[in-house]
């Protein structure tokens, strides 16, 4: 049986002090696997698609415990798995105003970033409904930009919906690097999600969401546009008709991952048969939900956001 939705990139290990800790002073690390692509595929596959999400890790206790993570969550993991090497680690400090959350990466020289594509199952691409990266994927290395194209190619060729998430990380590379080798992607994507600020950073582009969605899906004939907008929701375009979506109030305990919530539900929704309405309620519901969960991972059910959407949510159930 095929996947409807194949996402592809790094995962890596995500430690973090426990609390509003400084990590150069913290006695314990918490430990979750993390990745914008597993975690999209982990979203969608809980709103109903079936996803897997395809990597390369080294075959080490750090490599295990990253498949391990993702696997947990009933998607298929297709990895590929290296003697040696090292995967990808990132540290994140949780902190309120004026400090802010802070990321550091250590994921320079990961397997993952100097893999080629014909080292993957290229045949679950191809057969699958929908491919799925995001920016963070080709910002990684020069490997990783060609290594990109062509997975795009592979989809593009064999009539697999491609799907694809700008998700820039100024911490990776520079608006410009990532304006030229995102804007030469764009061909090859059926569908694109990017953030208002970051269609600000990447695209130079400071119009209201609307219009921008309406400029991208003129200028580069994407079949859908997805522009989010952090506490105001979301707008899509799609066929000519615009879509809004206010954001669902919450109480946010970690919010690192609830982009990906939101791409893998709407994704999910949309492979299930939902309108783009439809699956804009359900990807900022569950981005929503994602607010209130520690982790890069929405460890949600869909009830949970069936009630969000329907409104039946309480603050105790009993």
């Amino acid at each position: 049986m095929s996947d409807d939705l194949v996402t592809f990139g790094e995962s890596m290990l995500r430690l973090s002090p426990p609390g509003n800790e400084r990590m150069e002073t913290t006695g314990q690390l918490d430990v979750h696997a993390a990745g914008a692509e597993s975690n999209t595929a982990i979203a969608a596959e809980r709103l109903g698609a079936k996803a897997a999400w395809m990597s390369k890790l080294p075959d080490t206790p750090p490599g295990r415990r990253i498949a391990n993570g993702i696997r947990q969550h009933d998607i298929t993991t297709d990895v590929v798995w290296s003697e040696d090497g090292r995967p990808g680690t990132y540290y994140l400090e949780h902190a309120g105003r004026p400090r802010g959350t802070n990321v550091v990466y250590d994921r320079a020289d990961s397997e993952f970033s100097v893999a080629a594509a014909e080292e993957f199952n290229l045949e679950r691409i191809r057969d699958a409904t929908a491919f799925y990266t995001t920016g963070i994927t080709p910002a990684l290395s020069e490997q990783m930009r060609e290594t990109t194209v062509n997975m795009l190619s592979v989809a593009r060729n064999a009539g697999t919906m491609v799907a694809f998430d700008v998700n820039y990380r100024r911490k990776l590379w520079s608006p410009e690097a990532a304006r030229n080798t995102i804007t030469r992607l764009f061909p090859a994507i059926d569908v694109l999600i990017i953030a208002a600020k970051d269609a600000e950073a990447v695209l130079d582009y400071d119009g209201e969401p609307t219009q921008l969605a309406h400029h991208l899906a003129s200028e580069y004939e994407f079949r859908t546009v997805v522009v989010t907008r952090g506490a105001h929701g979301a707008v899509a375009i799609h066929d000519n008709v615009v879509h809004e979506q206010d954001a669902f109030e919450t109480d946010t305990h970690d919010p690192i991952g609830s982009g990906d919530a939101f791409t893998g539900a709407f994704l999910a929704r949309r492979l299930s048969g939902d309108d783009v309405g439809r699956a804009l309620q359900y990807a900022t519901a569950t981005a929503a939900l994602k607010r209130t969960i520690p982790g890069d991972v929405a460890t949600v059910t869909k009830s949970e956001v069936d009630a969000i959407v329907a409104d039946r949510t309480e603050d105790i159930s009993r």
